[in-house]
């Protein structure tokens, strides 16, 4: 199963010590997860603040530590609006990236998507589009870069575990029913985690682990790292 190691999102050293934050951090984390078995690495740029940013330059100073030290690595990181003051300057500030990642994930849920989508294609950079409702799923199927996506994510917001993985399995038929054939991915958040890294495997698609979505393991103890995580997908679903 193709399994994407999600190192740190917006979740604090206080909440978990081994969360990376800094571009040494998530270049070092990058080669750990990759060693135990991940296939692509997304991460976000963090503020000195614990904050969250796509500034260029904070930007650049990440992937240059991550490719220093592992320089065949598939890296991506997020576009989300939280990292800047709304549609207008996230588009300006991807525009301005110099150093690019190799993918960029755009969220559908959010005003503007579309246009950041296209210009992630125009500007080089591989694609992937997340839905997190079934509400989402129009403006994703609108879209005129919904068959560029190499993955399309979908993250379903619901908490309980069975009603997450119905969503998330409402949201992929619907979406393969609009001929879309590009991989799906599931992913959870907290509770829902593994049982979506399980439906994930049961429904043939591929699958997000890390930091970012939860820190425990199947479980319930705490995970000492992001690589273990990325060994537990594996051992879960070996066979």
């Amino acid at each position: 199963m193709f399994l994407k190691a999600a190192v740190n999102g917006g979740r604090s050293q206080a909440e978990h010590p081994t969360v990376p934050v800094t571009a040494a951090e998530i270049a070092a984390d990058t080669l750990a997860v990759l060693a135990a078995g991940a296939d692509v690495v997304h991460f976000h740029v963090r503020t000195s603040d614990g904050g969250q940013t796509i500034r260029p330059d904070a930007l650049a100073e990440v992937l240059t530590a991550v490719r220093a030290v592992a320089p065949e690595a598939v890296v991506g990181t997020t576009t989300g609006l939280w990292t800047c003051s709304g549609p207008e300057e996230r588009y300006a500030l991807v525009e301005a990236w110099d150093v690019l990642p190799d993918f960029a994930s755009v969220a559908f849920s959010e005003q503007g998507a579309a246009e950041t989508a296209q210009l992630v294609r125009e500007r080089g950079m591989v694609l992937e589009s997340a839905v997190w409702t079934m509400d989402d799923v129009p403006a994703l199927l609108a879209s005129p870069t919904l068959h560029d996506n190499v993955r399309i994510l979908i993250e379903p917001v619901e908490e309980d575990p069975a009603e997450a993985v119905a969503a998330a399995r409402a949201m992929a038929a619907r979406i393969r029913a609009a001929g879309v054939q590009c991989p799906i991915l599931y992913h959870g958040e907290g509770p829902t985690v593994w049982p979506l890294v399980r439906a994930a495997a049961e429904d043939g698609h591929q699958a997000r682990i890390g930091f970012e979505d939860g820190t425990d393991l199947p479980d319930g103890s705490a995970a000492p790292d992001n690589a273990a995580l990325v060994r537990a997908v594996r051992e879960l679903t070996a066979g």
